[in-house]
């Protein structure tokens, strides 16, 4: 049974792969988390968006991602939700506290508040709500059995917490850091605004 659905299995992969890896908000709270704290709390922060594929996947076999995209009330309070904690987020970057030892604050944020901002950020990402829509209304169909979807799943989960991962450990190299020390406050700005620019971005979107 697997073999017949290998074109699909092989389309969501390549789609997985390139939705990881294409800059947004679930980078940009990942370098904040990875560069401000440390490798530690940059991989729980993967793995809260990698769980939180888990929600998209849920409600679309369900098939709620229609309905979700389609009534303007249900996706409004989603876009405004992740709209409002991105910029919140961005908010505390700037507020940051300039005496944050870049990459040695151990202890600075448990690994629960690292998985819930990876978690949430990707739970109120409109963008994930419509990528999810696209995946299972152009890839899937009737045919496709639900262990079939969940597989599909399975491959956004872990193509997420790979790339995710790789960008925590990448950032987290002792010389990374001590150059990222240097200009610490530069950096804490440019996040900052760029999470304060996604949430403005995604609010002012129609569509």
């Amino acid at each position: 049974m697997l073999v017949e659905f290998i074109p699909q299995l092989t389309t969501v992969a390549v789609i997985a792969i390139f939705m990881a890896i294409s800059p947004g908000a679930d980078f940009v709270m990942i370098t904040r988390n990875s560069i401000f704290y440390n490798r530690k709390t940059g991989l729980f922060s993967a793995l809260g968006i990698s769980i939180a594929i888990w929600l998209h996947v849920a409600y679309s076999v369900a098939g709620l991602a229609v309905i979700i995209s389609s009534s303007v009330l249900l996706f409004s309070i989603i876009k405004y939700c992740g709209a409002a904690y991105l910029i919140y987020m961005g908010y505390k970057t700037l507020r940051a506290n300039t005496d944050l030892d870049i990459g040695h604050s151990q202890g600075s944020m448990s690994a629960k508040s690292a998985f819930r901002i990876g978690f949430i950020t990707n739970a109120l990402n409109p963008k994930t709500t419509v990528f999810f829509l696209s995946i299972f209304t152009q890839v899937v169909d009737s045919e496709t059995p639900i262990l079939m979807q969940i597989l599909f799943g399975a491959i956004i989960s872990l193509a997420h917490l790979a790339w995710f991962s790789c960008v925590a450990i990448f950032l987290t190299q002792p010389r990374l850091l001590s150059a990222f020390k240097q200009g610490k406050n530069v950096i804490e700005k440019v996040v900052g605004g760029v999470l304060v620019a996604f949430g403005l971005k995604i609010a002012v979107q129609t569509g």
